[in-house]
């Protein structure tokens, strides 16, 4: 059988931005991420290959939050402590998800400038 047609690898995720210039420094200066560029109603980051997209919603149909971003972390107490540093509202601090077995997964959760809920996570050895 040949080879099937599959989408497998994202290439760009859009956030909704109502105040581009607030965003950008947000997520420039407070996240640490890499920028790209910026032209009207649009500015781009590299996440790890991956490009966010900060964008003014076109229309009323796209003015919404975005889905939640998880971000992964080496450490995620240390992500936390640096981040609320920086000024981020975490709303749900950094707490074990689930038990893998020789890992645990953690997440905690905030807001970014725009009101849109991000995570940071992070797969570590389990503590029993």
């Amino acid at each position: 059988m040949p080879d099937r047609f599959a989408l497998d690898r994202i290439g760009q995720i859009h956030v909704a931005a109502r105040d581009l210039d607030r965003a950008v420094t947000y997520y420039r200066d407070v996240l640490g991420m890499k920028f790209l560029f910026q032209v009207p109603n649009m500015a781009f980051f590299d996440c790890g290959g991956i490009r966010i997209m900060l964008g003014v919603p076109e229309s009323e149909k796209f003015d919404h939050p975005a889905s939640i971003l998880y971000y992964t972390v080496a450490d995620i107490e240390q992500a936390h402590t640096e981040l609320r540093q920086r000024g981020v509202n975490f709303v749900s601090a950094p707490h074990k998800i689930a038990d893998l077995g020789a890992k645990e997964l953690w997440m905690g959760f905030f807001e970014d400038s725009e009101g849109n809920t991000l995570a940071v996570m992070c797969e570590m050895a389990s503590k029993a």
